[in-house]
């Protein structure tokens, strides 16, 4: 998120007046936007397609991260390298940029790329909340498998992927291949974190842990328990690499989270995918839709 404070933006929105801020909304490719403002925080939003909440992002605070997935991605963001140190960074989807933001808020001088394809969305949301444009922040309207090819060998020490179309994740994000294609654009010590969708019996999910390790040397899983038991549907964030992951520092910062988390790793990982296949081009369809209830 911004670090500090964008004097234009702050002016928005009837901000500077004295004014609430009002709602905004917006036809884009994937349905209707809206921008609805947090009661609790003057300058925090929530961004929504279509009814369902997709990130929160908060000006003034651009290290506040509200929703329980953006939470666990801020941990790996905090995890990935030394504090401070500046990162390349590649987020695949782009949302209101909340990620993004985070980390040119706790690593100055960062360097990330953006990859979205709707572009409607991108200008309603750079146009209600604006970038800061020290921030180094690049939005690149593409398909996210075709902007990451365009991504340098071995450039990125952090790659995120979360993309939802119609809150499915596309085919084409989910397979061996794609999952090599991020491998080469890491560097030979980097990250790959995917934010994955699914319910019981689970099936995508442990296709997606599958197809993760049969890339990558070292695969973890973060998810809330009863997820992992598959009582419910929600949100686990996945990651991979190709060296030791923090595990320890991972575990203690998802279980002190307002909605504790459980990370699975080794043979408990193993033993949960039980036996799933690797995805491949070939065989790889979209992630389940979440059922109604869900979002009621």
């Amino acid at each position: 998120m911004a670090k500090g404070t964008n004097k234009r933006a702050a002016r928005g929105r009837g901000a500077a007046r004295g004014r609430s801020p009002e709602p905004a909304t917006a036809s884009v490719d994937g349905g209707l936007a809206e921008l609805v403002p947090d009661r609790d925080r003057p300058r925090g939003w929530t961004l929504l397609l279509d009814g369902k909440p997709q990130s929160h992002v908060d000006l003034d605070d651009p290290a506040y991260l509200d929703f329980e997935y953006q939470r666990r991605f801020g941990h790996l963001a905090d995890l990935v390298a030394p504090p401070g140190r500046p990162l390349h960074a590649v987020h695949l989807g782009g949302g209101a940029f909340t990620l993004a933001r985070y980390i040119a808020a706790t690593r100055p001088r960062s360097t990330q790329q953006i990859v979205e394809i709707d572009a409607p969305l991108v200008q309603f949301v750079r146009s209600a909340l604006p970038l800061d444009p020290g921030d180094r922040i690049r939005v690149r309207g593409a398909d996210a498998r075709a902007g990451l090819a365009k991504v340098p060998d071995g450039w990125a020490d952090l790659i995120v992927a979360d993309v939802f179309s119609g809150a499915r994740t596309p085919a084409h994000l989910t397979s061996v291949e794609f999952l090599a294609e991020v491998r080469r654009a890491l560097r030979p010590d980097g990250w790959y974190a995917a934010n994955l969708a699914d319910g019981p019996p689970l099936a995508h999910l442990k296709a997606q842990i599958a197809t993760a390790r049969a890339v990558f040397a070292e695969v973890c899983l973060t998810a809330d328990p009863a997820l992992l038991r598959g009582r419910r549907f929600g949100n686990a964030v996945l990651l991979a690499a190709d060296r030791d992951l923090p595990l320890a520092d991972l575990t203690r910062r998802a279980a002190g989270d307002p909605h504790p988390a459980r990370v699975e790793h080794g043979r408990a990982l193993a033993d949960f995918t039980g036996g799933a296949a690797p995805v491949t081009d070939a065989t790889a369809a979209p992630s389940p839709a979440p059922p109604p209830a869900v979002f009621t």
